[in-house]
């Protein structure tokens, strides 16, 4: 087991917590910064090897960083492919070092993608974006000691909500069929529909500063762009993931999803509530020895290496 992983059990340092718990469920990126600005300026990048910013598209956007153990041996490793989140109109590749170090750390080798973002990209760009990524990573992983035909798909919030119309909706597969080892959704949106319909209880502005800009004004079209509303494609391995302290449309909409896919589509995915984090604060803490959700992940790579 690697040093990444012998931490597993270890919770979110008690002064965190506090002010985590304090502030609630929200989404308050300064407040998330500054608690993890020290831990994350520490983490830990030894071992890793980096190279940043390759092409997998031609759009300025279509790059991706790729992390690799130094010492990785003769045997190509599990390939973990990350979009980051943001809404849908912001969010970096060079923001989520942590998911590259850690990752690889932990025996894989980790692409982290940056995608198209609105309001410059609607709907569907995420997933087709996701799905280029996909291929680009099928074509050259072992070129850096990554496996192709073990390729996990991973995305948080709105990268989870392009992860997801990616893998489960056929119509974005290219001709050969989506093929994916699994895929992990962190609190994303899936149901984009409900979410409009349910402003009011859900506490969400209108207009709505991160939807529209991507799924556009045009409320009657919001069911054809739901993907929970959309799933065609076979069953792969899924865990699907949000924070206690989400808020409440994305604890709704995972419990949403997860209800569907067993009952109407054959999957039998994983879920796991975070304990003691909030929408952002769950993936900041990666790499800074909080393994509330990191150990999660790793045991579900593990469990379908």
């Amino acid at each position: 087991m690697s040093s990444a992983e012998s931490w597993a059990g270890t919770g979110i340092p008690a002064e965190i917590a506090a002010r985590i718990r304090a502030r609630g469920a929200v989404v308050d990126m300064p407040l998330t910064q500054s608690m993890y600005a020290l831990p994350l300026s520490q983490q830990c990048r030894d071992g890793v090897v980096v190279t940043s910013d390759v092409a997998y598209g031609g759009d300025e956007r279509h790059r991706l960083d790729i992390y690799r153990p130094a010492d990785r041996g003769a045997a190509l490793l599990p390939v973990m492919l990350f979009l980051h989140g943001g809404g849908f109109v912001r969010g970096d590749k060079s923001e989520k070092d942590n998911i590259g170090y850690y990752f690889a750390r932990s025996g894989r080798v980790v692409m982290v993608a940056n995608y198209r973002l609105a309001p410059a990209a609607v709907w569907p760009a995420g997933a087709e974006d996701a799905v280029a990524a996909h291929a680009w990573a099928c074509a050259n992983a072992s070129r850096h000691g990554g496996d192709p035909q073990r390729i996990f798909l991973v995305g948080e919030s709105a990268g989870a909500a392009h992860v997801a119309a990616a893998t489960l909706v056929r119509r974005f597969h290219p001709p050969h069929g989506l093929a994916i080892a699994g895929a992990v959704l962190i609190s994303g949106l899936y149901d984009v529909e409900l979410e409009m319909l349910a402003r009011r209880q859900f506490g969400v502005a209108t207009p709505d500063p991160r939807n529209e800009p991507y799924f556009g004004a045009e409320r009657e079209r919001y069911a054809l762009m739901s993907t929970v509303r959309l799933i065609d494609a076979a069953p792969v391995p899924l865990l699907i993931t949000y924070a206690e302290l989400d808020p409440p449309q994305m604890q709704v909409q995972a419990g949403e999803l997860f209800a569907a896919l067993v009952i109407h589509h054959g999957f039998e995915p994983e879920l796991l509530v975070v304990p003691g984090h909030n929408h952002l604060t769950q993936v900041y803490s990666i790499n800074t020895g909080d393994e509330s959700l990191s150990h999660a992940i790793g045991q579900f790579l593990r469990k379908h290496s």
